[in-house]
This record gives structure tokens, C-alpha cells and sequence, in this order.
């Protein structure tokens, strides 16, 4: 059998090693180190809006951190979109609150505004007035930013932009991560750039940064000895993994380049196919990375649906994936409160990831048009 055609995998540019021979030429083999700060400062310099920016372990410590800066406490409610990896909604169990769900409008595919200020409305007059709201660019699709931003300040609620999948993606210009009140960034070894795990915060001022660090290194106090009057977290990125974060922001244009390009190639394929659509920005001021590409089946029957297609691709050792199965819809959540209609759902059920890697060659990218085109006629 030929070699798998993985979904979205590391694409390395070269010049890691280097960054990362430094850390152990000058045993900078810790959670601090001239890594993890230029790390932080290429990511400032790219995001700019005068962004703060926090190296940590992971995107969902990132968001946990967000949470606590947020100052969510237990029996809280947070309002998050449904249609997102747990990730997003773990962390607000992490601090005892409780999440309430939003549904996705179908232009983007990421949280509604009409349905989130339905939620706040509702809760505030159940005297619950959320504390934050998580929202996520999707796939690398910015959401409809103005609307929620609008619905947030409106109430007065906290807004964290989760941006995990959205590095290199902008709305109207503006890089997404630079929206929220805070915001969150992943380098998981899946996402547009990776360090093997890893996120970052990204803040609004350097004092909400210095808090953020505070916390994420076990809140030590300025004493000689360890001493510790808030709780603290072990969520500081290491110095090598921050190495392979310096050589990944290099190359992070030219593989949001090919994403796009890979984007294009299934708009292509699937040109002629009315029952099919590829997701793509609904206007101009929306520019996505493409983190994934991924299509939608409009109309289904019994043969001719996601799952068939998965299934076929799998046996030609081509991955795929089905889109994430809503929040609302999972064991863990199935007593929490949603808000919406079934547009999350529906996507789930007729949606399919295909292999978006900025590292796909010409000959794998001929082996799934080939497979696609065999399964379509």
C-alpha cells in the first residue's frame, strides 16, 4: 500500500534545529530563555495591535489561564460556541463554571451573533449574566468579529477569541488573535505552524502578559523562599519547544500560502458538483489560512454522503475527517444549556475535513484528486 496521506501533519522549515542547538549550547534547557522570549516577539511583531504576547504549554492551558485572568469563578457561566474542539470548552469545567452553548451561522461556520445575545438576554434575566464568552475562528475562518464584539460590549461581557486554528488568518485586514479582550493561539503539531505542543496568551497590555506568566509559573511571590498566595499553574513553554516556534514563524506565510493553495484545489475539483461546497470567505474582508479544507454535502442519501467518502479515501490510505461533533451533542455536556437551531449539527453531520497539509507534494495531491474522482463518478 502506498504511504498514508495524513490529514494536516508537521511541516518543518530547516532552520529549527539551529534555534534549538543554541538552547543546548547554552543550556537553556528550562521554561524561560532567549527562545521563548524572541518566540514572543516574533508573534507580537506579526500580530502587531500592540499584542503581549505569553509562550504557554498548550492552546487549552492558554484558554484556562484566559478563564482565570477573566476572573471566572465556580457556578459561572461562560457562553461558548458549540461547533469547536473540547478544547475550547474544557477549561471552563477546569474552574467550576458552566458552559453555555451557541449555535454557528452557516456563513462562516462559527458562533452566531443573534444567537449569543439571545443567550446573554435569556441568562441575564434568569439573573446568570455570563462572565465571558469563548468564540473561535473555525478551520481558520474568521467569525463575524464586528457583530460579537458589538454583543459583547453591549453587556458588558468578557470576550476570549480563541484563535488556535486562525494564526496568519485576518478580517478586514486585521490579524485574527488580536480581537478579544484576550486571546488564544495552539502550535500543536497539527495547526498552521507547530512546536510539537504548545500556545500562547495573547494580551492586551504588558501588566495583563506579567499577571499571565505570574500564574503560569506557579505563582511564586518575590520572596527568596517559595511562597504562594494565589493558586498557580506549571503552563510555561519550554525553551526548546520555543526554538521550534522561532524557525516555524520563518515559514508561517508561505505555509498559510499553500493551505490556500490547497483550498483552491478542491474548490477545483469540485467545481461542477452543485451537491458539494468548499468552505470559503463569504466576503473580502474575510481572509482565511486554510488551516482545513473542508466540504459540505448539501444534499445526502444513502450512498452518497461524508461517511462514504471518508470510508473510501481510508482505503486508499488518504485521511479524512469528520467535522467537530457540536459541544451540545457530547456525553460530557448533555445537561448544558443551548442556544440556537440545528446549524451546527447539520454541519457535523454532512461535513468532511480533507488533508490540507502545507507539506502535501504534487504526487499526494494527485493521489486524492485521483480517489475523489473515482468515488464522485
Amino acid at each position: 500500500m502506498e504511504d498514508k496521506i495524513w490529514l494536516s501533519s508537521p511541516h518543518m522549515g530547516g532552520n529549527e534545529l539551529s534555534y534549538i542547538q543554541s538552547a543546548f549550547d547554552e543550556n537553556w534547557i528550562a521554561p524561560l530563555g532567549p527562545n521563548v522570549s524572541g518566540f514572543e516577539k516574533d508573534l507580537e511583531d506579526y500580530l502587531g495591535e500592540d499584542s503581549h504576547v505569553a509562550c504557554l504549554s498548550s492552546g487549552t492551558g492558554a484558554i484556562h489561564l484566559a478563564l482565570v485572568l477573566a476572573d471566572v469563578q465556580r457556578d459561572d457561566e461562560v457562553i461558548c460556541q458549540t461547533f469547536t474542539f473540547c478544547g475550547s470548552s474544557n477549561p471552563i469545567a477546569y474552574v467550576g463554571a458552566r458552559p453555555v452553548f451557541v449555535d454557528s451561522e452557516l456563513d462562516t461556520w462559527n458562533m452566531c451573533p443573534i444567537h449569543l445575545e439571545e443567550a446573554i438576554k435569556d441568562r441575564i434575566k434568569e439573573g446568570k449574566k455570563p462572565k465571558a464568552v469563548i468564540m473561535v475562528h473555525l478551520y481558520g475562518m474568521p467569525a463575524k468579529i464586528d457583530e460579537i464584539t458589538e454583543v459583547c460590549k453591549k453587556y458588558d461581557v468578557f470576550l476570549i477569541e480563541d484563535a488556535a486554528e486562525a494564526l496568519g488568518s485576518t478580517y478586514k485586514g486585521r490579524a485574527c488573535g488580536t480581537f478579544g479582550d484576550i486571546s488564544i493561539l495552539s502550535f500543536n503539531g497539527n495547526k498552521i505552524i507547530t512546536t510539537s505542543g504548545g500556545g500562547a496568551l495573547v494580551c492586551r497590555s504588558k501588566e495583563v502578559k506579567e499577571k499571565a506568566i505570574f500564574l503560569a509559573t506557579q505563582a511564586r511571590d518575590n520572596a527568596p523562599h517559595y511562597q504562594h498566595s494565589v493558586i498557580g499553574y506549571n503552563y510555561r513553554m519550554s525553551n526548546i519547544v520555543a526554538g521550534v516556534g522561532r524557525g516555524q514563524m520563518e515559514i508561517l506565510d508561505k505555509h498559510v500560502g499553500l493551505r490556500r493553495k490547497n483550498n483552491e484545489f478542491y474548490k477545483d475539483i469540485f467545481l461542477n458538483k452543485k451537491d458539494i461546497k468548499v468552505l470559503e470567505e463569504p466576503t473580502k474582508d474575510y481572509f482565511s489560512n486554510h488551516w482545513l479544507s473542508v466540504i459540505l454535502f448539501k444534499k445526502t442519501d444513502e450512498m452518497y454522503n461524508k461517511e462514504k467518502l471518508r470510508i473510501f479515501l481510508q482505503n486508499f490510505n488518504i485521511e479524512s475527517r469528520p467535522l467537530w461533533k457540536p459541544m451540545h451533542l457530547q456525553p460530557i455536556y448533555k445537561n448544558e444549556k443551548y442556544y440556537g437551531e440545528n446549524n451546527a449539527s447539520s454541519l457535523f453531520e454532512k461535513g468532511l475535513c480533507l488533508p490540507s497539509g502545507s507539506n502535501l507534494t504534487e504526487i499526494e495531491l494527485n493521489r486524492i484528486k485521483k480517489a475523489i474522482n473515482n468515488w464522485l463518478n
